[in-house]
């Protein structure tokens, strides 16, 4: 159930509710996923979504290791958010939100990038622990958070360039809005949270292009 509560978490930030439920397109096992996905199940990573056309269909999965299901069941995070389960909740998060923008854009018909849901990840998996860990301490603003988040990266060393560089793009893209919407919206002396909200949600609509020019302003 942690990733359907999980995906609850998207929807109502966003008010961006979906049909499909990402647990119901759930792969755990490593072996399992090669099986579907074939050559082209990419680098060893504990997190993917990926799309197989065959026969005219088109599927769409979510793989997410059982080994960080386990721990992020014995740790919950929607609980407890801390040091021990931030590192998993996060690559929970991530499936879940290339799943979760992957189906809403579908559904309205709407070209995705590899960039672009990588970006959207990015703010994702801040903005919902940012929202967990200020309720989780009675509204207290975890100042060290975004350190954590957008500094304290690393890839996978496998990785081929244009992945590295995609990825390095979406973080250092994410943290620059991320750091910006804190800044304007949640500074101790001008609290503002109900704009915060209302800016996560327009650029969460925003296509690639338009978010790309964003953030280059």
């Amino acid at each position: 159930m942690l990733l359907r509560r999980m995906q609850s978490l998207l929807t109502r930030l966003y008010d961006a509710p979906v049909e499909h439920d990402a647990e119901d397109f759930l792969i755990c096992d490593r072996q399992r996923l090669r099986e579907v996905v074939g050559e082209s199940s990419g680098p060893h990573s504990d997190e993917q979504v990926f799309v197989v056309q065959e026969d005219g269909t088109v599927r769409i999965g979510l793989f997410i290791d059982q080994r960080v299901l386990e721990r992020l069941d014995r740790n919950d995070p929607l609980q407890s958010l801390n040091e021990d389960n931030l590192g998993d909740f996060c690559t929970a998060l991530e499936g879940v939100s290339h799943f979760h923008y992957l189906i809403w854009s579908v559904a309205r018909s709407r070209p995705v990038s590899l960039l672009e849901l990588e970006l959207q990840a990015e703010v994702d998996k801040y903005a919902t622990a940012l929202a967990l860990l200020t309720e989780q301490r009675d509204g207290a603003f975890p100042g060290g958070l975004h350190a954590q988040m957008f500094s304290s990266v690393s890839y996978l060393p496998e990785l081929d360039e244009a992945s590295r560089h995609r990825y390095q793009e979406a973080n250092r893209h994410a943290a620059r809005y991320c750091r910006s919407l804190d800044e304007r919206y949640l500074h101790p002396r001008r609290q503002q949270p109900e704009r915060w909200l209302a800016e996560l949600r327009r650029f969460f609509r925003c296509g690639h292009q338009e978010k790309i020019r964003q953030l280059a302003v």
